[in-house]
Order: C-alpha cells, then sequence, then structure tokens
C-alpha cells in the first residue's frame, strides 16, 4: 500500500472519528434517502444527516414561506417510515393542509402555537428528547451557541432531527448545527401547456456544512419527489461573506 493511500485511510478515519465525537450519526443511505441527489453529495458520506440540528435563515416572509415549503418536502421522507413531527410557532401562517402535496399526512404533524421566544426554546428542546417524535420543526428568531450546545447534546440521546427556522435573525453568530440553509423562492416549474400554479422550485443554498461542501442548488419538486441542480455559485463578495459567518 503506497503511503499516499495510507494517508488518505489515515485522514477519512479521523474525520469519521471527529463526527462521532460532535454527535453526527452516520446512517445508511438507504435508511433515509431524502432523494436531493447531487445535493446530498455536500454532506458527509453524502448522507443527509438525521439526528442534529439544521438552520433555516430567511430574511423576510417570503423567504420563510419557501422554508416552510421545502421542509415540508424533506418531511414526506424523514417520516415515511413512522412516526411523527412536532412543528412549533408563534403564528399560525402555515397552512397545515397544504403540506398534503408533498405527501405529508398533516395528522401526523402537531401543530404547535406559542407566544414568547422563551417558552419555543423550551418546547423545542422537550421535543427534541422525545425519541417518540421523529422531527421537531421550531420558529426560533435568534440562537446563541450555548443554546444550539443543549439542543444538540438532546438530540444526541434521542437521535431526533430538529430544524430551526430564523426569520429575520438579530444575528448570525456561531452555532452548533451541522448545516445552515438559505431557501429561496424560484418561478414554479409548468409542464407544457398545463394549466394551474405548476410545482415548485427553490433555491437551495447550503451556507455552512459540518465536514461538508457548502455550496447552491435548484431544487424542485416532481411526481412526487425533489430533484436538484448545481448552480454555479456567485462571485458576489458579500455571498462569500455571508458563507463565511458561523
Amino acid at each position: 500500500m503506497s503511503a499516499s493511500v495510507e494517508k488518505s485511510m489515515l485522514i477519512a478515519d479521523l474525520q469519521h472519528q471527529i463526527l462521532q465525537w460532535q454527535g453526527f450519526k452516520q446512517i445508511e443511505k438507504k435508511d433515509y434517502d431524502v432523494g436531493l441527489g447531487e445535493l446530498e453529495k455536500a454532506f458527509p458520506g453524502h448522507v443527509f444527516p438525521v439526528g442534529t440540528l439544521h438552520e433555516f435563515m430567511s430574511e423576510n416572509n417570503e423567504e420563510d414561506a419557501a422554508s416552510s415549503g421545502f421542509i415540508a418536502a424533506l418531511l414526506s421522507f424523514l417520516i415515511q417510515k413512522g412516526g411523527v413531527g412536532l412543528w412549533i410557532s408563534s403564528s399560525s401562517q402555515l397552512f397545515a393542509p397544504s403540506i398534503k402535496l408533498f405527501g405529508v399526512d398533516p395528522d401526523r404533524i402537531i401543530f404547535v402555537q406559542m407566544e414568547k421566544h422563551k417558552d419555543i426554546l423550551w418546547a423545542l428542546e422537550e421535543g427534541l428528547k422525545c425519541e417518540g417524535i421523529r422531527v421537531v420543526i421550531a420558529e426560533v428568531q435568534d440562537i446563541d451557541f450555548v443554546q444550539s450546545r443543549r439542543l444538540q447534546l438532546a438530540v444526541e440521546k434521542s437521535k431526533v432531527t430538529g430544524f430551526v427556522l430564523r426569520l429575520k435573525p438579530r444575528f448570525l453568530g456561531t452555532t452548533i448545527c451541522a448545516a445552515r440553509w438559505h431557501i429561496r423562492s424560484l418561478p414554479s416549474h409548468v409542464q407544457g401547456d398545463m394549466p394551474g400554479v405548476g410545482f415548485p422550485e427553490w433555491e437551495v443554498e447550503l451556507l455552512k456544512v459540518r465536514n461538508g461542501s457548502p455550496s447552491r442548488w435548484q431544487v424542485g419538486w416532481r411526481q412526487n419527489q425533489l430533484q436538484a441542480k448545481r448552480l454555479t455559485l456567485s462571485s458576489d463578495p458579500i455571498y462569500h461573506a455571508k458563507r463565511k459567518v458561523g
């Protein structure tokens, strides 16, 4: 065995150990294939990370709605083998029956509305501790490193996946989340001359991926599945500055 091959194997082994220390649960693709294709190659092992935390950053209500739609599409795969989800928010912006578009039965999602930020954080942490829940989504404006660490400790024990939707965050900062996303709406896809509003399309941006490769994709919902196509990264210096934060 050549020295270069041994070095590569050593590096791969160290990366695997670091992921385990950080609470990253390596899973088999067959267990949770969310159908993101090329996008999943951005993650360690080319597998969408479950049993950990994800942040979704939204600068306005339109991006918040886009993030909610994209998460609903993910839910169709994350709870396809049973279990329920918990969705915590301070408003009734999400129209629950709409998630049926993505094959998600609203009866399998528990919707909780709370007014105070501290109450939402408490419900988020308690939900992430519950092994009977598959996914917890919470709309929280801000979360700091210490709070994210508490949530990560919870999911390391329960293996629940957490999505934190941050609408108009006052600061970005550093968190322990495995991935930081930014979702924007794109014009819907209409097949031929078919009437209607068409199929949802998103510009999906991974600003940060723990031990992965941040990038940007166009993702659409087609025939009850997600399809992703990689986009050329912007040369805008502001875009690159955003990626470096956190």
